[in-house]
C-alpha cells in the first residue's frame, strides 16, 4: 500500500520521503542509507527507493566510504533551499524545539498537541495557523518563550508554549483531559 503525502505539505511524494529529506537537508548530515531509515522510521527497502529516486533527481548526493554509502544534500541543486525552506515548516518545529528545549534546564517533557499535531500524524482538516507546544516541568518560563519566538522565525508559524508543572498537568480539567486524549507528538521525553 502507497503510503499518502504528508497532510500539513501534501506537496512531498509521501511522508517518508518528507521524513528522509528532513533528516538530510534540516540537520546538514551525511549519514549512511541504514541510518537514514532508522532516523526517517522506514523500512531499510523503502528509505532505499526513496534515496534512490532523489539521488536520480539530483537532490542528494553520495560518496561510498568502504562498503557504506553516504548520503548528503547536493549542494550544486537548486531545489535544495526551497525544499530546506519547505521542510522548516513541515518538520522543523519538532526538530527545532526538541534541541532548543533540551537545552532549557528543568524541562522534564514537552509535546505538540492540537490542529499541528492532528495533520503531523495523519488527520484530516484545514491547515493549522499556529504550533500549541505543553512544557512540563519548572524551567524558566522566559527561556522557553525566548526560545519559541526564535523558532517562529524559521518556521513560520506562532508557537503557543503552555507550561505546568508536573503536578499541574496531573491534574483534572477540561483543557488538559482534551490535551492527553488528542493527538501529540513527542518534542522532549515522553509525551505520555
Amino acid at each position: 500500500m502507497r503510503e499518502q503525502p504528508p497532510l500539513i505539505a501534501p506537496v512531498f511524494r509521501s511522508d517518508g520521503q518528507a521524513r528522509l529529506l528532513a533528516a538530510l537537508l534540516l540537520a546538514g548530515d551525511e549519514l549512511s542509507i541504514r541510518d537514514l531509515a532508522g532516523s526517517a522510521n522506514l523500512a531499510y527497502a523503502t528509505a532505499h527507493g526513496e534515496i534512490t529516486r532523489l539521488l536520480n533527481a539530483g537532490i542528494l548526493r553520495e560518496r561510498q566510504v568502504g562498503r557504506s554509502r553516504l548520503i548528503s544534500e547536493n549542494p550544486d541543486s537548486a531545489l535544495v533551499k526551497p525544499l530546506r525552506d519547505i521542510l522548516l515548516v513541515v518538520s522543523g518545529p519538532v526538530a527545532l524545539l526538541s534541541v532548543a528545549l533540551a537545552s532549557i534546564e528543568g524541562v522534564q517533557r514537552a509535546f505538540l498537541y492540537g490542529s499541528f499535531a492532528a495533520r503531523a500524524l495523519g488527520s484530516d482538516g484545514p491547515a493549522p495557523n499556529d504550533i500549541d507546544l505543553m512544557v512540563i516541568g519548572t524551567p524558566d518560563a522566559t527561556a522557553v518563550y525566548a526560545a519559541c519566538r526564535q523558532i517562529e522565525q524559521s518556521v513560520g508559524r506562532p508557537i503557543n508554549p503552555t507550561i505546568l508543572t508536573p503536578a499541574e498537568f496531573d491534574e483534572t480539567s477540561g483543557f488538559l483531559e482534551s490535551v492527553r486524549s488528542g493527538p501529540i507528538v513527542s518534542v522532549v521525553g515522553s509525551a505520555a
